[in-house]
């Protein structure tokens, strides 16, 4: 089954930046992958995702223009660097895989089947 890994989460002050990296143990990250992440008494959001097909992305409005989802296949890694962070975006992050069937990723929650344990993400100073 595959399992997936996140990290790269801490405290940052507003403004700064993090980058966040989603692995797979034992398994190639051959997958859509999407970020996710949910803020305490707020529903899992997605955020970004990479297609498997060209690497199309998709940026929710709320991280577009802040936020950079890429792939690295040598180092079987998806990245989400995270800059300008803001106090809104404290949350716990975590990735998500598409079942193979589909190359395209979406934003939306339910079209993910495998999920990591999340890293938390802290904006405050």
């Amino acid at each position: 089954q595959l399992q997936l890994v996140e990290s790269g989460g801490g405290l940052v002050q507003p403004g700064g930046s993090l980058r966040l990296s989603c692995t797979a143990s034992g398994f190639t990250l051959d997958y859509a992958i999407g970020w996710f992440r949910q803020a305490p008494g707020k529903e899992r959001e997605g955020i970004s995702c990479i297609s498997n097909n060209d690497d199309t992305t998709y940026y929710a409005d709320s991280v577009k223009g802040r936020f950079t989802i890429s792939r690295d296949n040598a180092k079987n890694t998806v990245y989400l660097q995270m800059n300008s962070l803001k106090p809104g975006d404290t949350a716990v992050y975590y990735c998500a895989a598409r079942n193979t069937l589909f190359r395209l990723c979406t934003l939306i929650r339910d079209g993910y089947d495998s999920w990591g344990q999340g890293t938390q993400v802290t904006v405050s100073s």
